[in-house]
């Protein structure tokens, strides 16, 4: 004999509350840092904790060569001729190799850093930093700084760009230093260039 089995209701369908991020204009105005900002966020670095040093020099050496974060943590010394000046860049994303020069300020904060290690910039712990962690830093570090908008390491990328478009540039060296394939990638920097503009008032 069949039993009489009460009747169930089917759960409800929970409603699908995925948050979606908005454009960046939503946050910041602009996508790329002043020079005289990016000095504001290394001088912060430099103050913050007992890393300061390498969390300083990592903001550097991404802005000096308009390095991605995944480039920057998986820096080896391999790379680096402290010597001779030179940075070899191994570019992410299928992007053009290149040998950079370093200057003084890249020397100066770099030379503290060497260690037995293979990878520069590494934990306390002796481990390769991870683009989770030059996030947390910068976006911490920009708050610090009391920048006027949130910050992400790949602004750092574009202030390289647009510093570089600034200082007069052509477009074709500014897209080999910075590893691009496609030179419309690289117009964006130019079309910030406010010399372009120079000579259209002249009072």
């Amino acid at each position: 004999m069949r039993g009489n089995w009460p009747m169930t209701e089917a759960a409800p369908i929970a409603p699908n509350r995925t948050l979606r991020r908005l454009p960046n204009s939503a946050y910041r105005q602009r996508e790329y840092l002043t020079e005289a900002e990016v000095e504001r966020l290394i001088e912060a670095a430099r103050k913050r904790g007992r890393n300061g040093s390498r969390d300083a020099a990592a903001i550097l050496l991404a802005y000096r060569h308009g390095l991605r974060a995944a480039e920057l943590c998986q820096l080896r010394w391999a790379q680096i001729d402290l010597r001779h000046g030179r940075l070899h860049v191994n570019r992410a994303k299928g992007g053009c190799a290149s040998v950079h020069p370093l200057h003084g300020p890249e020397l100066r904060a770099l030379r503290p850093l060497q260690g037995a290690g293979p990878y520069v910039f590494v934990t306390e712990a002796g481990t390769p930093t991870t683009t989770a962690w030059f996030l947390r830093m910068v976006q911490r570090t920009g708050r610090a700084a009391k920048l006027p908008f949130p910050v992400h390491p790949h602004m750092l990328r574009h202030s390289t760009g647009f510093k570089l478009a600034n200082d007069g540039h052509d477009t074709r060296s500014l897209a080999h230093y910075l590893g691009h394939r496609n030179l419309q990638s690289t117009a964006r920097y130019t079309a910030l260039a406010e010399g372009r503009f120079a000579k259209f008032w002249q009072d």
